[in-house]
């Protein structure tokens, strides 16, 4: 359950990331209000799932997979360039919460 816990505390946090744009700056308020909403159901979850999850393992899968989406969404929607540099980058972040987590007590 607490992978659960933690893989919707990354899609809350990639939501929120995604609507930061949207927020000028935090002065529109709904899609303020949905970032920050976003960020502290992120959050909130999170907590709980280091309760069964070492931090590090957890942190290591929150920011990785938060980083790969990030950037396939800013490719996708936000027309952001992806060349080899950055798919290289994702690649060794991923690369590095594999061996996090094979390395890591579960």
């Amino acid at each position: 359950m607490a992978y659960v816990l933690l893989g919707i505390a990354i899609l809350a946090e990639v939501v929120a990331t995604s609507l930061i744009k949207s927020t000028a700056g935090f002065s529109r308020l709904w899609p303020t209000v949905a970032c920050l909403g976003g960020y502290a159901l992120a959050f909130l979850l999170l907590a709980q799932a280091v309760k069964e999850i070492p931090v590090g393992v957890a942190y290591a899968l929150w920011s990785g997979l938060g980083t790969a989406a990030i950037v396939a969404i800013g490719a996708v929607f936000l027309g952001e360039s992806v060349g080899l540099a950055k798919l290289t980058g994702i690649a060794l972040i991923i690369a590095g919460v594999v061996i996090v987590n094979l390395a890591g007590e579960h």
